[in-house]
């Protein structure tokens, strides 16, 4: 589980403990990731430090872990800029971590073997990749970049019998949206934008996630599954 120092990488994280899994989390911040461990419930927990933009870094954590069962591509950032005020570094920050890094991770993991046959793959997407904002195009362009990478991996990867899905939500109650620089009157015109008023919780993301993950789900991949509130129907 990547990106489990917060909101839905953290809550997926702790669902899945709650349901038997050993996890082995990695994020880049010690402190908030040692917050996520100390939630899981059960034992034999692992939690790795670790920057996903930095490849040595990935083969590094790769080399360290056993074979998996499960693996949710959740870490991301995000940045809203204007297509007018668009910076290089900007473009290439976001597609390190949103794109490049799980499309990495995935590659190492496979190279070193340490996908079980049987293996489910979770990318977490978004919304917008499907109806980008204003305003929130490079982001919207990365998430969408790694819809299709979770296709073309459910087709090559597939004589493994390894599954790739995608999950694409739409605004959910994280530190990630808190940091986002809106008003409480911006924010409340926002979610009424959704047909059920309100965004979504973090829990509500990991249950798919967790679904995607079990053998609930074993005949489904390539799937792109949208938890939204309704929002694209608006």
């Amino acid at each position: 589980m990547t990106g489990a120092s917060s909101g839905i990488g953290r809550a997926t994280a702790i669902e899945c403990s709650k349901m038997g899994a050993q996890v082995i989390i990695t994020a880049r911040n010690e402190a908030r990731l040692l917050e996520t461990y100390n939630h899981l419930e059960g034992e034999n927990h692992q939690m790795i430090i670790c920057d996903l933009a930095d490849e040595a870094a990935i083969n590094l954590m790769v080399e360290t872990i056993t074979q998996i069962d499960g693996l949710v591509n959740n870490a991301g950032i995000s940045h809203t800029t204007p297509i007018g005020f668009i910076k290089p570094a900007d473009v290439e920050r976001l597609f390190a971590t949103n794109a490049f890094a799980p499309m990495l991770l995935t590659k190492a993991l496979l190279k070193k073997k340490k996908l079980n046959n049987g293996t489910s793959i979770v990318f977490v997407s978004s919304a917008a990749s499907i109806n980008p904002d204003v305003a929130n195009s490079v982001y919207s362009a990365t998430k969408a970049a790694i819809s299709s990478f979770s296709r073309s991996c459910a087709k090559e990867l597939a004589t493994k019998s390894i599954r790739s899905n995608s999950v694409h939500p739409g605004m959910v109650e994280t530190e990630l949206v808190q940091n986002l620089v809106f008003s409480e009157e911006e924010l409340t015109a926002d979610k009424a934008r959704y047909l059920m008023k309100r965004y979504g919780k973090p829990e509500e993301v990991a249950w798919a996630i967790i679904y995607l993950l079990s053998d609930a789900s074993a005949w489904v991949t390539g799937t792109q599954l949208v938890i939204d509130g309704g929002v694209l129907l608006k």
